[in-house]
Formats: C-alpha cells, structure tokens, sequence
C-alpha cells in the first residue's frame, strides 16, 4: 500500500487499464460516478521521486483533501485463493490529475523525462476522461501509421516554420512606412503570442531579440544556398534540418539552452556553404 496511514480505501465498482503512449494507466470508478487514477504509477512512468510528490500532495491545501486510498486489483494472481490480488493505492479524482501534473516543474526534471512529462500534461486527462465518457479510444498505431503521423508532424513544423519565415522575409522587403504601422500590430500580437506560447510549453525559452536573430540566421543561409543552387527550395531543407537535429517547431519555443546550439549549427552551416 503506498500510504499506511490511509484506514480505510474505497472499493471502486469498475477499474481500467489505459494505453497511454506505452504505459499502462489504471482507472477506477466509484459508486458515485467519480473516476479516481492511482498517482504512483504515473511517477514511475514519469521517472520521478514518489515519495517527495506524495509529500507535495499532502501539503497542498486542495490535494489533500481529495487523494484517496483506492483498493486496486493487481495482474499477479494469489498463489492459495488463485485469485487476482489487490493493494491500496493513494489515488486522486481525475479531475484533480491535471492539477498534481502541472505541480511538476517541467524544467526541473531530467532531459530525458521532461519530454514524456509534457505529453502527460497536456493529454493525460483527455485520454482517461475518453475511456470513462465511452469514446473511442485509438488503438495501438501500426508501424505505419507511427511513420505517417512522424512525417505529418514534421510537415507542419515545417509549414510553421515556413509562415515565420515569410513574415519576417515580408517585413524585410516592405517599404519602410509600412513597415512602422505594421510595428505597433505585430509588436503587441508577438507579446500576446508569447505569453500564451509560454503558457503552452513550460521551461524557459529564447527572447524574442534571440528569436530573431535565429530568423536572420536562416534568412542569410537560404539566401546564400539560393545563389549556388536555384533549382529548390533551400529554406524547407533548412527549417527539417532544424526540426530534426533540435525538435524546432517555432522559432520562439527554442529553449534558452538549445539556443547556442542552434546558431551554431546555423552559423557553421553558412560558413561551409560560403567556401
């Protein structure tokens, strides 16, 4: 059991496993309607301390009063009663899962886990709410249909990209009177723009200053590539070059310390191509 000092669990009157990007989630339904999911496991999956999560929960005013100790069956079976076997585990309303998840600070986990702890962020409440609302859930994606959704991705952070690309190359080729009334729109846009793309993707990210300079960086290779080879598009081989070598999809959700890295690659890409 994961908190002894929980007396009494509640015996939920259905439970599920969810598939979720590999990992095995278990919900459970209590009599009166309401979904609990077990914390640990999303832990473990995440990479992280339970202990010290499970001491968060308890000194949140609204967490603590709504964790739970659930009764869940397990998958090993009682070598007596054959029967699976069960354990009390400290679980929380799916309403509230959302809330412990984004008690995690994205850009205090490892490299390695703060990827999948994004993911759970932003799709683990949906996922778990669909198989207890009846929806649909998809099934385990084929090979093929993992390369096609990889190339879909990178497609439209290309096309992201791209439109980034195009307004910064328009704002160079206007005339400079529209290019000042133009200024005071795309300057509070850019700023309104920002706030919610950092609300979207926690950690601390590039300046918009640095941001445009990644844009010019680009601007003077594609144009330099241009000069040597007009039969293509270079700026598209740039922009999937970036989103494959750094997971690029928008100039300014560059982290802060994937940003040396960048213009570097960029600069040293400009350097060859100029021999």
């Amino acid at each position: 059991m994961d908190d002894p000092n929980q007396q009494r669990a509640l015996v939920p009157i259905e439970q599920r496993e969810i598939g979720f990007y590999g990992d095995a989630l278990t919900a459970v339904l209590s009599d009166d309607g309401t979904v609990y999911v077990p914390v640990r496991p999303i832990c473990d999956y995440l990479g992280i301390a339970w202990n010290a999560q499970y001491e968060r929960m308890k000194r949140d005013p609204v967490l603590s009063e709504v964790m739970m100790s659930v009764r869940v069956t397990r998958t090993d079976i009682d070598s007596g009663s054959k029967q699976p076997r069960t354990s009390q585990v400290v679980a929380l309303p799916l309403d509230f899962v959302n809330g412990f998840l984004f008690g995690i600070n994205a850009s205090r986990v490892k490299q390695e886990a703060r990827e999948n702890l994004i993911r759970y962020q932003r799709e683990c409440y949906r996922v778990l709410a669909d198989a207890f609302l009846d929806r649909p859930l998809p099934t385990e994606p084929s090979p093929a249909m993992v390369s096609l959704a990889q190339i879909r991705e990178m497609g439209l952070a290309i096309a992201e990209m791209a439109e980034q690309q195009m307004e910064f190359e328009q704002r160079i080729i206007t005339t400079e009177s529209r290019l000042n009334k133009a200024a005071v729109f795309m300057g509070e846009m850019g700023r309104r723009v920002t706030v919610l793309e950092q609300k979207l993707a926690p950690g601390n990210v590039i300046t918009d200053a640095q941001a445009e300079e990644i844009q010019a960086a680009v601007h003077a290779l594609g144009m330099l590539l241009t000069e040597h080879d007009k039969s293509k598009n270079h700026f598209q081989g740039i922009f999937n070059e970036l989103h494959r070598r750094f997971g690029v999809t928008s100039y300014k959700l560059i982290p802060q310390g994937k940003y040396p890295a960048v213009l570097a690659f960029l600069q040293e890409w400009q350097e060859r191509a100029s021999r």
